[in-house]
């Protein structure tokens, strides 16, 4: 029986509140979030993770003292492994988890997965949508640790599914839950869905050419149009971006000035995170504490928030099934050098050009 290794990477989280700042510390300095050369990386990323420790612990004291991302991930491993199991019964399947800025990190990862001696290995990400900062930074990053350490197996990747069907099934019917317990809250209020993803500096899109905002958007027009299928159409949604940091222009429209917005126009207000398929801090301290008080504060009477994806049967079976399409091709599915698109946007950070 052959053996497949999926390796499942993500951002990663502090394990404890004493793994903040060195966690900060690795996410500045990751080239693909701060440019500047090596010295002046380094100093930036020691200032600003040091500055910003207090303010990251206070988030983290919300969740426990640490982020919950790495067991919602296993738990996804998990299912992902029954789920490709199923699909095929001819190979032996192990899910390894490899996070970006905290443990397991490539480096530990690599060695697991060397160990294991799998017959071919799927790279896959735990970002819909691709971006250099994310999905880009990871496979570099693996690439580094598997030359290090001479993994030379067959490799596909998975960059992104910001339209599977999957994906897609799983948030209209999560969105659909979400929209009747506002419906039930807002006496007769018309209400708006609001799409929020993180954030991505503006010159990011503009010098980079990254694909990720298109993917975003592309991603809930996706969504608008099954929940028409299933007879629930949305009148009013739009997408808008959170965690906005430092002083660059960043794209938008932000989440913020779209709660104001809300207020203003006396809609109740659904939001569904498109670019997180597990709850971390981003949706359950800044979506469900902050931005809620904030819409309360406003003026908006409803504020649901959708959860996120998680291990949604739906989603899962459509991960399983972007693993067994990808083991079919040469490279994967959207790799440099492939021809097959799971999207139709044209950017020049995307990892495969249109034929």
């Amino acid at each position: 029986m052959k053996r497949l290794a999926i390796v499942l990477y993500n951002l990663g989280g502090p394990d404890r509140l004493e793994a903040v700042q060195p966690f900060l510390y690795n996410l500045f300095m990751d080239p693909a979030i701060i440019g500047a050369p090596l010295p002046i990386r380094w100093v930036l990323a020691k200032l600003i993770s040091k500055r910003r420790a207090s303010i990251a612990q206070d988030i983290y004291q919300h969740l426990g003292g640490k982020s919950p991302l790495l067991d919602l991930t296993q738990e996804q491993a998990r299912a992902l492994t029954s789920a490709v199991a199923d699909l095929d019964g001819n190979v032996e399947v192990r899910c390894f988890i490899s996070m970006r800025y905290w443990h397991p990190m490539s480096d530990e990862t690599v060695k697991d997965v060397k160990a294991y001696n799998p017959d071919e290995i799927v790279m896959l990400a735990l970002y819909p949508q691709y971006s250099t900062t994310t999905t880009e930074s990871s496979f570099e990053d693996w690439d580094r640790a598997s030359k290090k350490v001479g993994l030379d197996i067959s490799t596909k990747r998975i960059c992104c599914y910001p339209t599977d069907n999957g994906w897609i099934d799983a948030q209209v019917d999560l969105l659909s839950k979400a929209l009747q317990e506002a419906q039930s809250q807002s006496n007769g209020q018309d209400v708006r869905v609001l799409f929020s993803a993180h954030g991505l500096p503006k010159k990011i899109v503009d010098q980079k050419g990254d694909p990720y905002p298109a993917q975003v958007q592309l991603g809930a027009e996706r969504i608008v149009k099954a929940m028409e299928r299933v007879g629930h159409p949305l009148g009013d949604w739009l997408v808008s971006y959170q965690s906005r940091v430092g002083p660059l222009e960043w794209i938008g429209p932000s989440t913020d000035d779209e709660i104001e917005r809300a207020a203003q126009d006396g809609v109740a207000l659904v939001v569904l995170p498109i670019a997180f398929v597990s709850e971390h801090s981003e949706t359950l301290v800044e979506l469900d504490i902050e931005y809620k008080h904030m819409a309360h504060d406003k003026g908006v009477k409803t504020y649901v928030r959708v959860p996120a994806v998680g291990t949604h049967p739906a989603f899962i079976k459509g991960l399983a099934e972007l693993v067994q399409r990808a083991r079919g091709q040469s490279r994967g599915l959207c790799p440099a050098g492939e021809v097959t698109r799971l999207c139709n946007i044209d950017a020049k950070a995307c990892p495969v050009t249109c034929s």
